[in-house]
């Protein structure tokens, strides 16, 4: 007997890019040093909870501080670079677009994390890792990325869709921060990062961002 033919296409994937950021690694640990020296002086004696995590205001693109403007200036290009990649606009178009962004640093201690939230009035969420603790041996999520997914929330589930291959597997997803890498994804997922289990800080950079086309007057601050 004859197969019909098949096309089986993925026709609502999510975008989720990973890159290595090699002219922010000079940079890097210079930074590192210089936002932990901050984290410490805005901390003061606050509690031993409250030392945990610090999370610095959304101004970070702002600084004067040399390194960390080469440093933000490379993250942002990588953004720049997952629009390119997925995007049906011509470079030249691509051209014509400003973007908008707001950014800030994350310093998580053993025993610390970040709770679950998303970006409203956000294209597009990039996490650069500084510096990160070896992976816990009694938890592989200490301190990972998680991503929630939600678009397949209410599907039914039997033994043939829970068993879907790549790219139409449905689930979370994590991503295991390593110093130098960048991670890109639309500004509407849900993430988190779970408990640190490994001593040593985990230290990211997080932007958030959207573009503007010719034109348009864009939207207020966020």
């Amino acid at each position: 007997m004859s197969l019909p033919s098949l096309s089986v296409v993925p026709i609502f994937a999510t975008p989720f890019a990973v890159m290595e950021l090699p002219a922010a690694l000079p940079t890097t640990p210079v930074v590192a040093q210089l936002l932990a020296r901050h984290a410490a002086a805005k901390l003061g004696t606050a509690p031993a909870a409250a030392r945990l995590c610090y999370e610095s205001r959304d101004d970070l693109l702002e600084w004067n501080e040399e390194p960390v403007r080469q440093l933000c200036s490379e993250i942002l290009r990588g953004v720049w670079s997952t629009v390119a990649a997925v995007t049906t606009l011509t470079s030249e178009q691509l051209a014509t677009l400003s973007m908008q962004a707001r950014g800030w640093f994350t310093v998580i201690q053993q025993n610390g994390c970040v709770q679950a939230a998303s970006h409203p009035l956000t294209a597009w969420c990039g996490i650069y890792c500084l510096e990160a603790p070896q992976p816990s041996a009694e938890r592989s999520d200490s301190g990972v990325v998680r991503l929630y997914e939600s678009r397949l929330g209410t599907m039914f589930s039997d033994a043939t869709n829970s068993a879907l291959r790549v790219p139409f597997n449905h689930g979370h997803s994590s991503w295991r921060a390593v110093p130098g890498q960048l991670a890109v994804f639309p500004g509407s997922l849900t993430h988190e990062i779970p408990l640190v289990r490994s001593a040593g800080p985990l230290t990211l950079i997080t932007v958030r961002t959207r573009f503007v086309g010719p034109g348009q007057e864009g939207l207020s601050r966020w």
